[in-house]
């Protein structure tokens, strides 16, 4: 089941949707992560933690989701 994943501005890393989820909360924790764990973002490996996610991107962390970026528009 895909889950949707609400951000605001043009885009956020995948370093800061980590953090969000609550998966992790250091950068060197979070790069150790991508380093050893299967994350694809738009269905291509991913191991760097700035990679910018824009609106309608797919991340798929093994075991734990698949998430699509939703841009949220500022009120």
């Amino acid at each position: 089941m895909i889950k949707d994943f609400n951000f605001h501005g043009d885009y956020i890393t995948l370093g800061q949707m980590i953090k969000v989820l609550n998966l992790l909360e250091s950068g060197g924790q979070i790069k150790l992560f991508l380093q050893e764990e299967k994350v694809l973002v738009n269905g291509e490996r991913e191991d760097r933690r700035g990679r910018k996610l824009r609106n309608d991107d797919l991340v798929q962390i093994a075991s734990l989701g698949t998430w699509k970026m939703i841009q949220v528009a500022k009120q």
